[in-house]
């Protein structure tokens, strides 16, 4: 990286904490995890005075330690007034890190300007493009369905406060989650559930209509039923997904969709784990 050997050795110290990969760093890079890979080529990257950092979604291959470290290095170097050029899908990311986004599309810039209206642009093509997909395609998709075909869920959608459907929602948003399932077969107090999970597949919250206490009662073939699950969505900024089914009364499916929807949390400020617990902090000097 056109530095001298003195140069590397003065800076390797900082490098190996950084990366905190442990004894690894003494292996051949080859036997390295990619994750390992990322976080030892990002550790050496910053540490090496750069004029212009260029980052391609390094921070998706962390654990939330390193992601965190990561950020703190980020507003460290924007401090200093490197250039950092962030290449990322974590909206929240963006927002937090960026003075000026830009919009990528089939190699063409699409849009550019501040990180919120880049963002709502590109919210808004994806919605463009999921409608569209929608009108083409009759049934719900997601990564996995299964069951007895009692039932079958037509539509899922995450609304804001004034209805209008929305893949990015600020940390604390009021949202209402809505599912609308058609029955093929008679059906006597079925239930509808969801369950949201984060992007590895942890899952944060889930709850149905029998939970909640609210007997949907009986259904014929035909019968077209829709539920709105309202929350206020105190989750830590990170993508999220969430999972729909509609049920038996034994908790057997009628149509279980993993992954129907994936959504963003988006806030001003990171925070590790998965619960916004809106944290007060005072302090006091004792002399």
């Amino acid at each position: 990286m056109g530095l001298s050997r003195a140069e590397i050795d003065r800076a390797m110290p900082s490098i190996e904490a950084f990366a905190e990969i442990g004894e690894f760093i003494e292996r051949p890079v080859k036997e390295y995890s990619s994750g390992m890979y990322v976080r030892l080529a990002f550790s050496t990257a910053i540490h090496v005075d750069p004029d212009i950092l260029i980052v391609d979604e390094a921070l998706a291959v962390g654990d939330a330690v390193f992601a965190n470290r990561c950020v703190r290095k980020f507003e460290e170097l924007r401090e200093r007034k490197i250039t950092v050029l962030f290449v990322s899908h974590d909206l929240g990311l963006v927002k937090q890190l960026s003075h000026r986004a830009i919009l990528l599309l089939n190699g063409r810039i699409e849009a550019q300007g501040s990180p919120n209206d880049v963002i709502n642009r590109y919210i808004g093509l994806v919605l463009e493009r999921q409608q569209s997909h929608n009108k083409q395609e009759d049934r719900v998709r997601g990564s996995f369905r299964h069951g007895d075909g009692a039932s079958e869920i037509l539509s899922v959608r995450i609304l804001n406060a004034r209805g209008e459907e929305i893949t990015s929602v600020a940390s604390g948003e009021p949202v209402t989650v809505t599912v609308r399932s058609r029955f093929h077969q008679a059906a006597s107090d079925p239930m509808v559930g969801i369950l949201l999970r984060t992007r590895i597949g942890m899952e944060v919250y889930g709850t149905n209509t029998r939970i909640e206490q609210k007997p949907l009662g009986d259904f014929q073939p035909g019968d077209e039923l829709e539920v709105d699950f309202r929350l206020e969505c105190w989750l830590t900024p990170q993508p999220y997904t969430l999972t729909v089914a509609t049920q038996n009364a034994d908790g057997s499916s009628h149509d279980w969709l993993d992954d129907a929807i994936a959504f963003d949390v988006v806030d001003t400020r990171v925070a590790a784990g998965v619960a916004n617990l809106r944290a007060k902090v005072e302090w006091r000097v004792s002399r």
